[in-house]
């Protein structure tokens, strides 16, 4: 009898796959194996420089259900960002699937951000049964530490912080199971074998504590400041309830205006002090747990006295560590079981960044008996290193933009998230500007911006963006081929970039400001050929030799060219008018010929005669700065003087622009005469104006209509139907949404920065894609 051959689609075929994007230190290998053994495909599955590669034998149809649940049911903190498969000789012999050890080889793949704790974890946490009961450094697949604790890629415990402790029989068994959460979780650890706390005094000296976490609780509650050591570095930690440890911890950390950041221990407790959307509380109770800026209830203010002066909002979050967990649980009296998460917590803790002003985030536990001296108290520390600084991220919700949130900085929860480009190109590193810095290195298809770094300063922050753009390229195995940076040469960031291109012996391109700032966007939207970038900031160096930062510009990949501007102000004193928008009161008051009436409004400042003799001789420097009318309209409504903290005024003058609700502009205050739009005839307008909400709220209504008209004349004159809208005056609600609607209902599409901040938290990756767009039309002109 002759056999019947078996329909081809029933013959075993074999494949060998390959899934790039954050896959390693997810679970995603345990993910794969469970998914193979429940298709029963036989074959193996490991990491490697790429990402995570795979060899599979089955039948076709099974391998092609296989493949596709790889990308719609990869696990939480996985995101595949490409799955290539070929086709290869089945082995009749291969049996069972197997995972198998990490493959050494270039690296191409990228490791995920921290994770806030995931509610598996957070069970055991609170469980008296569990062996985590109450352990600090609780984590799994699916939560916990990663590009914090990782030196160096495939993502192996050899390669984290985490190196130097040995597994516990009982941990060592969840990390080879393939079957358990914790499989090849690198920071696995439980009491026996992990990480521990430790509570020091202030001089170095531990506090003798049977539990550091009680008395770290205890010693918040007497109303001192405590440094405690998170994922990406310290936080300095107060009652946020108590007065008088938020004014000393002010005064200690030189920040006697600036917002604080709240902690609170769930979205119930959250309730009653700050208003929170479905959509915000979505946001603040995801993996990342940025800080989020929410509106304030009414009695904030007189209940969290300082937290947010001057402000109709503030920055909230919830836990994401196990450690900060436990001090509500403290708190809470220990319950068993997480219910009484759901029930409103009264501890509310104030958790800010822990930093001598002006400096970097302190990290080590060395750096901090040194740096936080004479700011905390006692410092609840661990013996689990940092190896790279990274602080909370804080967004804002604004439902008009694509994904409905805003960066105001971006770091932990989403550092070091690759952003995809539009195509490949040369591997750029880009150092950013001098406020609010960031780095970026390009690989292939794909941007990585660094974590927020902050303003260059001091020396301890240059370290740490030479730190950062040194650890972006170890960690990506990248060595770029070009080094871009800001125009201006007295940027730190620019001799760096010389400094590292001579090392590496690479040509560096210098980049100018606002042109940076609308490529960023025209980067994160992949948008290819010209558009009308309106690039509004506080100060950038023109490719004049002037202060820009008000500025319409036609960008075209490399191409940039400045097409109108706002009119220019004087800036009596240089930069000190920046720091002190009375100056710049005075000024638009001397332009106006009311010099009388400045004489009048500020005839307490000793430095008032000098100010308007240098206005008289026409010596002052002058800006195009958006940012600069701002802080001039704070100054003439009386709102504030001197700012403590940047952006200060314009902050201020947002929020009471908010108080009087839905105002109409005034009509014909901002004159445009060809490509120059003049805002001292609103100006002019609101001197008489006794309210300072009314006041504030006109501006920004007229403000927004002058503009609006401005970039639509302009706009249709050169024929482009996108605008961009860029810089860090965007980061104003009012102002950015105002735009927008009126713009899109012009028809004009508009792009706004989405996944960056739009001031200069996001202009490294501008500078990048202006390198490689540069990089692009030299190759299409080589013969």
């Amino acid at each position: 009898m002759a056999l019947v051959p078996l329909p081809l689609d029933l013959e075993p075929i074999a494949r060998r796959l390959r899934v790039r994007g954050i896959v390693q230190g997810v679970g995603f290998r345990p993910f794969v194996y469970q998914l193979a053994l429940r298709h029963g495909l036989a074959g193996w599955v490991r990491n490697d420089g790429n990402g995570v590669e795979i060899e599979v034998q089955g039948l076709a149809p099974v391998l092609g259900v296989f493949a596709h649940q790889l990308e719609t049911e990869a696990p939480p903190l996985a995101r595949v960002d490409g799955l290539e498969m070929h086709d290869i000789p089945p082995d009749p012999r291969r049996r069972g699937f197997a995972i198998l050890a990490s493959a050494p080889g270039p690296v191409s793949t990228a490791i995920g951000p921290d994770s806030g704790t995931c509610p598996a974890c957070l069970a055991e946490l609170f469980d008296p049964a569990d062996r985590r009961w109450r352990y600090p450094f609780i984590n799994c697949t699916h939560c916990g530490p990663r590009y914090t604790i990782t030196a160096r890629l495939p993502y192996d415990r050899a390669s984290t912080s985490m190196a130097g402790f040995a597994l516990c029989a009982d941990c060592g068994r969840e990390y080879a199971s393939p079957g358990d959460r914790r499989f090849h979780a690198e920071p696995n650890a439980c009491p026996a074998c992990g990480p521990r706390l430790s509570l020091l005094e202030a001089h170095g000296l531990p506090v003798l504590s049977r539990d550091p976490i009680a008395s770290t609780l205890a010693r918040l509650r007497a109303g001192e400041i405590v440094a405690i050591k998170g994922l990406g570095g310290f936080h300095l930690v107060c009652d946020a309830r108590n007065p008088e440890a938020v004014a000393r911890l002010r005064s200690r950390k030189r920040r006697p205006d600036q917002p604080l950041a709240l902690m609170f221990a769930g979205l119930p407790s959250l309730a009653p002090w700050l208003r929170c959307s479905p959509a915000e509380a979505a946001a603040l109770s995801g993996a990342q747990r940025p800080i989020l800026l929410l509106g304030k209830q009414p009695g904030f203010d007189a209940a969290l006295a300082g937290i947010a002066p001057g402000l109709d909002e503030a920055g909230a979050m919830l836990p994401y560590t196990p450690l900060q967990y436990l001090l509500f649980h403290e708190a809470a009296g220990r319950p068993a079981g997480t219910a009484w998460l759901e029930q409103p917590q009264p501890l509310v803790l104030v958790m800010t960044s822990a930093n001598p002003h002006g400096e970097p985030l302190v990290r080590d536990n060395t750096e901090a008996l040194a740096r936080l001296k004479g700011i905390a108290d006692v410092l609840l520390v661990h013996d689990r290193d940092i190896l790279i600084r990274c602080d909370d991220s804080v967004l804002r919700w604004r439902s008009d933009l694509p994904g409905g949130l805003q960066f105001l900085r971006r770091a932990r929860g989403f550092t070091p998230r690759a952003l995809p480009l539009a195509g490949e190109g040369p591997a750029v590193l880009a150092l950013g500007g001098h406020f609010k810095t960031t780095a970026c290195l390009t690989r292939g298809r794909e941007a990585f911006v660094s974590q927020h770094v902050g303003g260059l300063d001091n020396p301890a922050a240059c370290v740490a963006l030479e730190e950062s753009a040194r650890h972006l390229m170890g960690i990506l195995q990248q060595r770029p081929a070009l080094i871009a940076h800001d125009a201006h040469p007295d940027y730190y960031s620019s001799r760096l970039a010389l400094q590292l291109a001579e090392e590496l012996n690479v040509p560096t391109l210098a980049v100018q400001h606002h042109h940076a700032h609308v490529a960023a966007v025209c980067a994160e939207h992949r948008l290819e050929g010209p558009v009308l970038g309106f690039a509004a900031d506080g100060v950038g160096l023109g490719s004049d030799g002037q202060p820009w930062g008000g500025e319409l510009l036609r960008v075209d990949g490399a191409a940039c060219e400045r097409i109108g501007h706002l009119a220019p102000l004087a800036l009596p004193g240089g930069d000190k008018a920046a720091r002190e928008p009375w100056r710049l009161a005075v000024a638009v008051l001397h332009a106006l010929g009311r010099t009388d009436l400045a004489r009048t409004r500020f005839a307490d400042e000793p430095a008032l005669g000098p100010v308007l003799a240098l206005l008289d001789s026409g010596r002052a420097g002058t800006t195009t700065s958006l940012g600069r009318w701002f802080d001039a309209c704070a100054g003439l409504l009386g709102i504030v003087r001197r700012i403590s903290y940047e952006g200060q005024a314009a902050m201020q003058l947002e929020a009471l622009a908010r108080r009087p609700g839905c105002v109409p502009p005034l009509e014909e205050s901002c004159a445009s005469a060809g490509p120059i739009l003049d805002l001292r005839p609103l100006l002019a307008r609101l001197i008489q104006e006794d309210d300072p909400a009314q006041g504030a709220a006109l501006f920004h209504a007229t403000l927004v209509d002058g503009l609006a008209r401005w970039i639509m004349l302009h706009a249709q004159a050169a024929g482009l139907g996108r605008v961009v809208l860029a810089g860090g005056c965007l980061h104003n609600r009012l102002l950015a949404a105002g735009l927008r609607l009126r713009l899109q209902g012009a028809g004009l599409q508009v792009f706004e920065a989405c996944q960056l901040p739009a001031g200069d938290g996001g202009i490294a990756l501008g500078q990048a894609w202006v390198a490689r767009q540069g990089a692009a039309a030299d190759s299409t002109k080589a013969p």
